[in-house]
């Protein structure tokens, strides 16, 4: 079967197609024929090798932290799944394996695939999917009343965190550029703010706020001006650096790690079927480009999730 690999860190040009094993599932494991996977863009990081101290990860690596398709075999002690069930999951950030025509997974980091999308749209969900539902459920907890700022609400994270805030019946603060202000609208957000200003502080945009969600890569000293758009007893989180907390305030913080969960992603997975979520898909590229999908991220050309399809 055909994968794309690389076998030491660096640029793009380390990502080449090779025929390689069909894998074998082991215990507590499926053999899933790849649909498609989609470029998260922790995958440039980790191919970069900025992460290698972070998450360390045997090389040679197959990228593609996503995956849908159908499962093809099971491995010893499988339940809950059979064969020709159409699947999607996320690998654990040490792993990877979506770009390949076969990827082996564990059964636990799995759920059926929704009903209402093409198999090949549904591997944009997984990881999105699970690091919005880690901060808004698991961490910040949101609550019916609540009012929530999510900074950096237009990419593929933060429009789910607005969605799953605004369906708990939060009132939702969404701040990215104008470009996306209908779609975040869409999404239940009340209102939609230019990228903030941090200098002028939380009652410029209508804070403080009993929830903050930040997914905008900030140095520490703006990580650190957000701690004060966070209003006495609420909660700052964070998928990009910490928000410091401010015990005086009983202000609390807490970081986004995502770890693949089947059960977690059955309950986004019920969610979009429901029409309660929706993914913004902007391109689906065949897998042979993914050089140049990771191109085009470094590049900053990327203008939201892109799905690779496997044929």
């Amino acid at each position: 079967m055909k994968a794309i690999r690389y076998h030491q860190f660096g640029g793009t040009e380390v990502l080449r197609t090779e025929e390689v094993d069909l894998p074998v599932p082991g215990p507590g494991q499926v053999l899933v024929k790849v649909a498609a996977t989609s470029f998260n863009p922790v995958d440039d990081h980790i191919r970069l090798g900025v992460l290698a101290e972070a998450i360390p990860t045997p090389l040679p690596i197959t990228p593609g932290l996503d995956v849908a398709g159908t499962v093809v075999e099971l491995g010893e002690g499988v339940t809950g799944i059979q064969v020709e069930d159409l699947v999607i999951g996320m690998f654990p950030l040490n792993q990877h394996g979506g770009a390949a025509d076969y990827a082996v997974i564990a059964a636990d980091s799995v759920a059926r695939a929704p009903r209402t999308l093409p198999l090949v749209d549904a591997a944009a969900l997984p990881l999105t999917g699970l690091a919005a539902r880690q901060a808004a459920i698991e961490l910040a907890d949101i609550q019916a009343g609540q009012s929530v700022l999510v900074n950096g609400a237009g990419g593929a994270v933060g429009s789910i965190v607005v969605q799953l805030a605004a369906d708990a019946g939060a009132t939702v603060t969404a701040v990215d550029r104008p470009k996306h202000a209908d779609r975040l609208l869409g999404y239940g957000a009340s209102t939609v703010i230019d990228p903030l200003d941090l200098d002028a502080g939380p009652s410029a945009v209508g804070g403080p706020f009993d929830v903050v969600v930040n997914h905008v890569r900030l140095g520490p000293d703006d990580l650190a001006k957000l701690t004060a758009y966070v209003a006495d007893d609420g909660i700052a989180v964070s998928s990009a650096g910490a928000v410091p907390a401010d015990d005086q305030r009983a202000v609390r913080t807490a970081s986004v790690w995502v770890q693949p969960n089947g059960s977690h992603l059955a309950d986004l997975v019920s969610r979009l079927d429901q029409g309660r979520i929706a993914l913004n898909i902007v391109d689906r590229r065949p897998l042979q480009e993914l050089r140049g999908v990771h191109d085009d991220s470094a590049q900053g050309k990327l203008v939201g999730k892109t799905v690779l399809t496997v044929s």
